[in-house]
């Protein structure tokens, strides 16, 4: 092996070596600088490329948990459940009066038709005043009349008007299609999967701009008012809001060249950090589109954090090399050096970022494993980007004569706040961040506990209160009876078996019990309609408004349910709650009744079905294994259903998220400090503001949901790229021999100042998210403003104090000495 060779300059930080002990990477990077920038120029024209395949996806799978068992119940009786999520609701008002107008009803009928046409309607399912399948029944003496509500006679005459009327009276639709003012009325529009033209998923962007353009704008004037809601309509509105996102992309972009250039005072210490970051942009948003992943509501954040985070380490890497410069370096050996003295620091803080986001990956909902891939293939591009791509371009152009003259006044320069944050890691100062942070810590944890799992506001949460949707939504809620917030109870049975007395009865029994559960509107099932024809064909007696016992009679009376209530084989017949709203406690109140009545239901029958599937029932009843008919309650569809599935899988993975980006920061922290104090310092920060932000989110009044849990895992895991550039910077001083308030001051004034820099970029590069349309962009943005500041706070004030009572100076130096010999740290 070479024998080391080395030589100090007056500055202790400051040493020069020999080719046998450069860093193995920093010698193929630089020996070949010239290959090396065509290998990544290459990179970037095929990245671009991909760049143009880049496709903004709209699918409602991804926002869901497929593999929960509630979906999975779903996803059984999928072909045969029209109260799934894929359903838009039209609502037309009269600004003049009520609906039984000439003028109305010939509006309305336009734009059924209107609607009827549009791309990706499931047209059989539609329901209107003007489609055939909405239709009115009544008793007489004769026995039972009926037809559609508006009939083939209608002229639209007085007399017409007065018949559609009593025909709206008689369907019960008052309240569903109709509103209870008699002021308007809906049209209920089911959508297929699959675009009829291309046979890929239906595009809901596409689908909301055409009701806009052919509905709203078209019909909507001082007369009439147009209102659409439904779970499609709000994934459009959201993806037209996420295509905003590029302004606040170019406003993050303008004030971080402007921080860039007061810091550096150099046009190419300036315009290089960000061409390299916007490259890494392009690598990742490539690299995706390449590998067929898709950009989403979650996704197209990332770019955002990907700019922030390369600019952060970019800045590190200026830093360093104005800092050689002004020491007399030329443009090579200083791009050199402070590669030499970052790459190792900086490898490690990209590696925590990117190990941080593949937590995510234990999350089962595929938007935010799409979120901790996209994120983790940001990371990484940014290592190449901005550790081996900047330092080798600078190595060419260097820093110009401006900025080295501002890096050496900042050099010598001892402003009052370094020299005020040094005494943090003194004696008399250090206790009082500490019990500071201990007091925070106790206050933020039991604010915490109120912090919920799920939506805490009415309407589409992920939307302002003020946005179109949510203004259209609660007139819906305000006029009409049935809520928009259903959970799907599937109750299963053996084939031709729904309608037997023992199904019904037991259906009967799970519906009375539902509706006396707090924020539970009401109920319909099968057993609905079966009372209501049973009550009808006895002359409307309400003592006749029950379940008879005569299967001749049951048969009867469902002849002309609706196929929404049943299956084509009959083993399946849907429960629809109606719910108050989908806040995070009435869902859990509603699915844990649910699971209480199956669980007393089901000790009281025959237990013998138990672990048969549906098929595997049919088959036990024909083999005489089961002799009795199996009634099965099982959760759940509509959108409270998938919502309240989207919730147990949060709350389960919330904890098991944040133990895991724990566990991999120290793991990586403690292979490159090898120590236990070290890592200390650099994670109980971020522990701190972890229990401090859960506290803001309790404060604000932001639930633990879909778009809030990634937050956790991006905060710890770029914050302690803060904590990992100042204690390396603070290792290398005290084993130079210096105090530790020496080396925390020497260390504040080089890389405290980047990382202050950093701090505020990174805050910068997300608090633009918080005047997004988008509600959870915003509330996203409030938490990583929060928490990459208070990161950043944390390694200056609390991570030196910590340093103070935890550190040994000798056992470090010791610990230097017998991993390296006496050959000094670079940096």
């Amino acid at each position: 092996m070479a024998e080391q060779k080395h030589h100090f300059s007056s500055e202790p930080e400051h040493y020069i070596l020999s080719p046998e002990t450069e860093p193995m990477l920093e010698r193929l990077f630089f020996n070949n600088r010239f290959l090396v920038l065509l290998i990544l120029t290459a990179l970037t024209a095929v990245f671009a490329y991909g760049l143009t395949k880049v496709k903004l996806d709209s699918s409602i799978e991804k926002y869901i948990p497929l593999n929960h068992e509630y979906i999975q119940n779903f996803l059984v009786h999928k072909d045969s459940m029209k109260s799934g999520v894929a359903n838009v609701k039209i609502s037309v008002e009269s600004t003049q009066g009520e609906i039984f107008t000439k003028e109305y009803m010939e509006t309305l009928s336009k734009i059924n038709d209107e609607v009827f046409f549009v791309k990706g309607v499931d047209r059989s399912g539609m329901k209107s005043l003007w489609t055939p399948n909405v239709r009115w029944t009544e008793v007489t003496e004769e026995g039972f009349q009926g037809g559609p509500v508006i009939p083939s006679t209608y002229d639209g005459s007085e007399n017409s008007l007065e018949q559609v009327r009593q025909n709206v009276l008689k369907s019960g639709q008052v309240g569903r299609l109709v509103s209870n003012d008699f002021r308007s009325s809906i049209i209920d529009v089911p959508l297929v999967e699959k675009d009829p033209d291309t046979g890929e998923k239906l595009n809901y962007q596409q689908f909301s701009h055409d009701l806009e353009e052919k509905i709203r704008a078209k019909y909507g004037d001082d007369n009439y008012r147009i209102y659409i809601t439904g779970t499609p309509k709000k994934l459009g509105d959201l993806l037209d809001g996420a295509g905003k996102i590029a302004i606040f992309f170019l406003m993050a972009m303008g004030a971080t060249a402007v921080l860039l250039f007061l810091y550096s005072r150099c046009i190419k210490g300036t315009i290089v950090p960000i061409l390299a970051s916007l490259i890494a942009v392009v690598w990742q948003l490539g690299a995706l589109a390449l590998m067929g992943y898709t950009v989403d509501l979650y996704s197209v954040l990332v770019p955002f954090l990907v700019f922030a985070i390369g600019i952060s380490h970019a800045v590190q890497i200026i830093s360093g090399i104005a800092i050689e410069a002004g020491k007399g370096e030329n443009r090579l050996m200083a791009a050199r050096k402070a590669f030499r003295g970052l790459y190792v620091p900086g490898m490690l803080a990209l590696m925590s970022d990117a190990m941080g986001f593949l937590t995510l990956l234990f999350i089962d909902i595929g938007v935010i494993q799409e979120l901790a891939v996209s994120a983790s293939v940001g990371v990484a591009m940014i290592i190449i980007t901005n550790l081996v791509l900047l330092p080798i371009i600078m190595s060419y152009i260097g820093i110009s004569a401006s900025g080295i003259r501002h890096a050496e006044k900042t050099e010598k320069s001892e402003p009052k706040l370094w020299k005020f944050l040094s005494h943090f890691a003194t004696r008399k100062v250090a206790p009082f961040p500490i019990i500071i942070a201990i007091a925070m810590a106790i206050g933020g944890y039991f604010v915490s506990q109120d912090l919920k799992i799920g939506d805490l506001d009415k309407g589409a949460p992920e939307l302002r209160a003020d946005s179109r949707y949510n203004l259209d939504n609660d007139f819906m809620v305000s006029n009409y009876s049935t809520s928009s917030d259903l959970l799907v109870v599937m109750v299963e049975t053996a084939k031709e078996q729904c309608n037997s007395y023992k199904v019904m009865d037991a259906v009967d029994r799970f519906m009375w019990y539902m509706e006396n559960v707090p924020g539970v509107q009401s109920t319909t099932s099968l057993v609905t309609v079966s009372k209501l024809v049973t009550k009808a064909m006895n002359e409307g007696n309400l003592n006749w408004s029950a379940l008879s016992r005569n299967q001749t009679i049951l048969n009867t009376s469902i002849q002309r349910a609706p196929s929404s209530l049943l299956n084509s084989e009959c083993s399946m017949a849907p429960v629809i709650v109606y719910l108050n709203d989908h806040k995070a406690e009435t869902l859990e109140t509603a699915v844990k009744a649910v699971e209480d009545f199956k669980t007393q239901y089901d000790d009281q029958v025959d237990q013998k079905y138990f672990g048969y599937s549906i098929s595997e029932i049919d088959q036990a009843i024909a083999d005489g294994e089961i002799d009795s008919v199996p009634v099965r309650f099982q959760l759940a569809s509509g959108n409270a259903g998938i919502e309240a599935a989207t919730n147990q899988v949060i709350a389960d993975a919330q904890n098991t998220m944040l133990i895991f980006v724990y566990v991999v920061v120290f793991l990586l922290c403690f292979a490159t400090f090898r120590s236990f104090t070290a890592v200390a310092c650099i994670i109980i920060p971020l522990a701190l503001t972890s229990v401090l932000s859960q506290a803001l989110m309790t404060y604000l009044g932001i639930g633990v949901k879909v778009a809030t849990l990634p937050v956790i895992a991006l905060g710890v895991g770029i914050g302690v790229d803060y904590g990992i550039y100042i204690y390396s910077r603070l290792e290398v001083m005290i084993i130079a021999g210096k105090s530790l308030q020496e080396s925390f001051l020497e260390t504040l004034k080089s890389t405290g100042k980047a990382v202050s820099f950093t701090g505020v970029t990174l805050a910068l590069g997300v608090a633009t998210w918080i005047f997004s349309p988008i509600k959870f962009q915003a509330d996203m943005g409030i938490l990583l403003t929060f928490m990459f500041l208070w990161n950043m706070l944390g390694a200056l004030i609390l991570l030196p104090a910590l340093a103070h009572f935890l550190l040994s100076p000798e056992r470090i130096v010791k610990r230097h000495n017998k991993r390296h010999g006496d050959v000094p740290p670079a940096g």
